[in-house]
């Protein structure tokens, strides 16, 4: 579509959509039907239990007991009887919808119902039946030895994961009525998922070991989206969303003695205003006017006019080309086929006459604080010296003598800027840790949910990372249907395949939705995941990152984004009539073609905006400093697949663009800045200023290509030390303090066994006095 009608975007970012719409993507549209099948399982159970009564007439105790009862046929060792117990229970966690009238009655007595199952101990029973179905090694191999998996494989485990998301879903959600019994509950259950006390790991590991072994082929029946949905909640709730991070770091900052934050980042980003991408159709057509050899009319068009058509490849010389984008996607190092539907469709939406040209309005102001490294101080003093000295001093930033009074100005400009990070602290602290480990003892380790989980998660992190990129690949919308990728869709796709259109469309719908929503939940955990271990211990944000990028999490980012964004953004797949619970208490409509193409009458599509702003937040993190990934970005030509998300007018997704496009502008050559100042203009507007940072020019690289190895092996050194040095606890460790006196070594008690005393001659004749002495191996000991 064309950018030039391309409105803005009303979106705004959060920890998740809204409750119902989270609670309807845990369904696909093929199982549909087992919502009436769960309804049949209560309702048989309950009417032979309770005669004559509704659920929703019984009081507290009453539904107590039944529930009691329920939880008691979950024991019985017949695996079809305990199906129908686990439907029935299924059934209450999803609001009893056969009693109610309207979706909100369904929602309301679907979070009564979790608080209610969760006292009683469900979910610990259903944690029980979920590791004997993982074990479920007669499961594995029927599913192993099927040419195709479908929906019936995935039964059981299917209706355990419901129940257990909506239980997590329902009591994470907080509302302002909640009673504080409720509070309390919500607490608990927060400290159970994140400190276990009877396993030694935390619930989220059991999910991260369902995943690895689905990819790794020997359970390829595992229903993944449910799985990932479920470990992204339990995440999002033992760790915290956006807001309980920017509050601990808050406080974080607070503890450790450094200024306050220049501002909210939350709030910025709320505030900021989308910018107009570039005007694509005008610069097309005037591409083909220069082509057909008219005069050109340039002065009328604007300042973009060269934009994305002209990228050029930063490492031909500067001569200028006019189709140079198009050989840069030929030859792409991941696969860049530039979208010819794209290009094709850009055309006809040039309007008949020129829109009026845009008013620039300026903002007052920038919207962040400008930030100073310690780091970029030493460097700026260091060129000074050499320039009007001829010595450096070092790390010394107090020394002014023989510099002239501007210099002096400069640094007391950088010093009022100077920002000094978490992360800054716990590297110098880890540097004095591994300096003198007798002196400074034993660090504190507090034990928080963070800590806890990247303790478990550490010694299989590689294949965890590996497995949630390789479901990622096989989720993408451009990727290839390879025969050696993981099949995903074994928990959407119905036993029997559909014979009618209309069946075909709607199964082709529920498969692009189902790998959206994967799409999703691997995106958020993901960033998840490196904001809290970044907040926590820099060095656990480093090891999971710089596996990450091992398993090439950035060409993987790139190919997601090498296609039409806008359409990706803007695409239906769903059907709001099918979504739980409006299906539960209407009556579905006749379902036609058209009703099914003509899709709801959203402006865009939540989780995939939500999914494509996670994704350049993780790219940012990966990226961000270090010099090697950010010539990964260049080497696989990312400014043109990055230029074409801006396209997309919502200030977040292009703020995380131009960030990205900013970090690699000065290895682009002086052609590529000149065709593109629109871009350039935007980072100076949105992107926070880094005083004498010269991204636009790049006269002074301080990256040499050679580095690029010894700086990830640095890293990777000192990111090993770390992991060793808090987590391997060697017993008889070479600094453990050993006992030299004589006296207190005879003087210690030693428990004996109680018969000892009856043996005790024996033992000195056979220990002591017939085994001769050796003086001599003495001397020899080492």
């Amino acid at each position: 579509q064309g950018s030039v009608d391309c409105p803005n975007v009303e979106f705004e970012y959060g920890d998740a959509d809204g409750h119902s719409a989270e609670l309807a993507e845990l369904y696909s549209y093929t199982e549909e039907p087992e919502l009436s099948t769960n309804r049949r399982c209560f309702e048989e159970d309950f009417h032979a239990q309770v005669q004559g009564r509704r659920w929703l007439e019984l009081d507290e105790a009453q539904q107590k007991a039944y529930v009691m009862h329920l939880l008691d046929g979950l024991e019985v060792v017949n695996r079809d009887k305990r199906l129908k117990v686990a439907r029935a229970i299924l059934y209450l966690a999803q609001g009893v919808f056969g009693d109610c009238d309207n979706e909100g009655d369904v929602l309301h007595w679907s979070r009564h119902n979790s608080f209610l199952l969760y006292r009683l101990g469900t979910f610990t029973a259903f944690l029980e039946l979920l590791n004997m179905e993982i074990d479920n090694s007669q499961a594995c191999s029927s599913a192993l030895r099927k040419p195709a998996i479908s929906l019936a494989d995935s039964t059981e485990l299917r209706v355990l994961l419901s129940v257990m998301y909506l239980m997590v879903e329902n009591i994470h959600v907080e509302q302002e009525a909640d009673p504080p019994e409720w509070k309390t509950c919500r607490e608990t259950f927060r400290m159970e998922l994140s400190c276990p006390v009877h396993t030694e790991e935390p619930f989220a590991l059991l999910l991260f070991t369902m995943v690895t072994k689905f990819c790794s082929g020997h359970a390829p029946h595992f229903p993944m989206k449910k799985v990932l949905l479920l470990l992204w909640k339990v995440l999002l709730f033992t760790l915290g969303g956006f807001e309980a991070l920017q509050a601990m770091k808050v406080r974080k900052r607070e503890e450790l003695g450094l200024p306050p934050l220049p501002e909210d980042s939350i709030q910025v980003m709320r505030s900021m205003r989308a910018a107009s991408p570039p005007t694509y159709s005008i610069e097309l057509m005037e591409q083909q006017q220069q082509k057909r050899g008219h005069r050109s009319r340039r002065p009328l068009v604007k300042q973009d006019s060269l934009d994305i058509y002209n990228e050029r490849d930063p490492f031909k010389n500067d001569e200028a080309g006019v189709d140079e984008e198009e050989n840069d996607d030929v030859d792409s190092g991941i696969e860049g086929e530039l979208d010819l539907m794209e290009r094709d469709a850009i055309i006809p939406a040039m309007p008949a006459q020129r829109p009026p040209i845009e008013r620039v309005s300026f903002p007052k102001g920038l919207p962040w604080a400008p930030k100073v490294r310690q780091k970029d101080i030493e460097h700026f003093l260091e060129a000074s010296r050499n320039k009007f000295i001829g010595f450096t001093l070092g790390q010394d930033t107090e020394t002014l003598i023989g510099l002239p009074r501007p210099i002096h100005e400069s640094v007391k400009t950088l010093k009022q800027h100077k920002y000094v990070s978490i992360s800054d602290v716990q590297i110098k602290n880890e540097e004095e840790l591994e300096k003198c480990p007798m002196s400074l003892g034993e660090e504190e380790v507090q034990e928080t949910p963070c800590e806890i989980l990247y303790r478990a998660m550490l010694y299989n992190l590689p294949q965890y990372m590996i497995a949630l990129l390789k479901i990622l690949l096989a989720a993408a919308p451009t990727s290839k249907a390879k025969t050696d990728s993981i099949n995903i869709l074994a928990d959407v796709l119905p036993e029997e395949m559909p014979i009618t259109v209309l069946q075909s469309m709607k199964l082709g719908i529920d498969v692009n939705r189902h790998k959206e929503i994967i799409v999703k939940s691997i995106s958020a955990l993901l960033l998840l995941l490196l904001k809290h271990f970044k907040l926590n211990h820099i060095y656990q944000f480093e090891y999971v990152s710089q596996h990450l990028v091992f398993a090439n999490c950035i060409p993987l980012i790139l190919k997601f984004f090498n296609q039409n964004i806008m359409s990706y953004i803007t695409a239906k797949n769903s059907i709001s009539v099918l979504d739980y619970p409006h299906c539960t208490v209407y009556d579905l409509p006749e379902l036609t073609a058209e009703s099914l193409e003509a899709g709801d009458n959203n402006q865009f599509c939540w989780r995939n905006l939500f999914s494509c702003i996670n994704l350049l937040r993780i790219l940012n993190k990966l990226t961000k400093w270090k010099h090697s990934r950010t010539m990964m970005l260049v080497v696989f030509k990312s400014a043109p697949i990055l230029k074409r998300a801006l396209k997309v007018k919502q200030a977040m997704m292009q703020l995380y663009v131009l960030k990205l496009l900013k970090i690699q502008t000065k290895y682009l050559g002086r052609q590529w800045r000149k065709s593109n100042m629109k871009t350039m203009s935007a980072i100076y507007q949105k992107v926070r200023h880094r005083m004498n940072d010269d991204w636009a020019y790049g006269n002074d690289i301080d990256a040499r290509p050679w580095d690029f190895q010894a700086e990830e092996c640095t890293l990777r050194a000192n990111i090993e030390a770390f992991n060793s040095r808090r987590y391997d606890k060697p017993q008889d460790s070479e600094f453990a303090p050993v006992d030299n006196c004589l006296q207190s070594v005879l003087g210690q008690r030693l428990e004996l066994p109680e018969d000892f005393h009856y043996s005790y001659e024996l033992w000195l004749e056979r220990e002591v006095f017939s085994q001769p002495i050796r003086w001599e191996e003495l001397l020899h000991y080492q």
